[in-house]
């Protein structure tokens, strides 16, 4: 990993002095292939998916100088070599409030461009939003599905476990989603809290086992992104189910949530709603 590339060469996890105009430097990729390597996934990605970065907190000036606020929903694909640290992504649209522009394209062209040029492949779609353009929007109380919290386990293991992932004799297509995924920041050990849905097709797994894998995680230091591929792999490797999808909705952090997608099946992501939860 290049010197540049290292959390502990950057402002990560440090006190920061806030740049009062646009600095695109402040943008730190982070490899996705050592924590990959941690879990089996070869350069030949044995899943389908992507990542949504919700921003709640983006501002520019226009050209007299007035500011302007707006929502940012940037998508990119899990094919990328890098992700982009989020605390390095706050510090970026920092960078912009004190920058003039000319309108809210110019605005949406540059951020596409300077996180584009550091993910290292992959599609990016970016769409700004002024807060006058916004829409009145829904907020869902979970994701669909069977809910497994309400399950009367015991638990007294919180550091990743997968032995709890077995299935049973029958077969079964169902999606099951938990609250109850939590993991810490890899760089800041900071909370992260997130939502995960899980649909599969094959032999079913059972649900308590299941859900005390989830709460497993408590304890461990991973990205977002990281979490969801390490339960897509866990789940490919123990249950083999036919068919697979993981999607992970984490609640914000520094005006950022971030949203993970993996799925055995190809999916267009417009095809899939941004939809916020009660959390976000």
């Amino acid at each position: 990993m290049a010197n540049d590339m290292i959390p502990e060469k950057s402002e990560l996890g440090k006190k920061t002095q806030y740049d009062s105009h646009y600095d695109p430097q402040k943008l730190f990729p982070i490899p996705r292939k050592a924590k990959r390597d941690e879990i089996g996934v070869s350069d030949d990605l044995p899943f389908f998916g992507f990542d949504v970065w919700n921003h709640y907190e983006v501002s520019w000036l226009n050209e007299k100088g007035k500011p302007m606020a707006a929502l940012a929903e940037i998508i990119y694909g899990c094919d990328s070599k890098n992700i982009i640290e989020s605390k390095s992504m706050k510090l970026y649209f920092n960078s912009l409030n004190n920058t003039k522009f000319s309108h809210v394209e110019s605005v949406q062209s540059i951020i596409k461009k300077d996180i584009e040029e550091r993910l290292n492949g992959s599609f990016i779609e970016v769409r700004v939003k002024p807060l006058h353009l916004f829409k009145e929007e829904v907020i869902y109380r979970s994701l669909k599905g069977m809910c497994l919290d309400e399950l009367d386990i015991e638990c007294s293991l919180y550091h990743t476990d997968s032995s709890y992932l077995t299935t049973e004799d029958e077969l079964a297509e169902e999606t099951l989603y938990s609250d109850l995924l939590k993991s810490n920041c890899l760089v800041t050990h900071q909370p992260d809290w997130c939502s995960v849905q899980i649909s599969y097709k094959g032999r079913k797994i059972n649900h308590e086992g299941l859900l005390r894998y989830l709460v497993s995680f408590r304890n461990d230091n991973e990205f977002h992104e990281q979490c969801i591929e390490k339960i897509f792999m866990h789940i490919m490797q123990r249950c083999k189910p036919e068919e697979l999808t993981v999607y992970g909705r984490s609640t914000r952090r520094g005006g950022l949530d971030i949203n993970s997608y993996r799925s055995t099946k190809p999916i267009d992501p417009n095809a899939i709603p941004n939809m916020r939860l009660c959390r976000q």
